[in-house]
């Protein structure tokens, strides 16, 4: 694709910052679950609700969880 680069000629560059960020939020998330997937199921399912909704910031795909968040974040419902 013309927007990240030839995939065929190495690493795709991205061009926003904000997609560099939430990526980076992706990979840790990822991480964290790969640490505790063998110990807490609960736990592990959190890590990777945080990484897709990383990804969805980047693709976005919004979900009702994120529109709630901004509701409560930015206009003090149910204050």
């Amino acid at each position: 694709s013309p927007r990240c680069g030839d995939p065929l000629c190495g690493s795709p560059s991205l061009t926003q910052s904000r997609h560099s960020r939430h990526l980076g939020g992706c990979a840790a998330a990822l991480a964290r679950f790969g640490r505790e997937r063998p110990r807490d199921l609960a736990l592990a399912a959190e890590q990777l609700r945080l990484a897709r909704r990383e990804l969805g910031r980047i693709t976005g795909h919004v979900g009702a969880e994120d529109v709630l968040d901004i509701i409560f974040r930015d206009f003090c419902v149910g204050k």
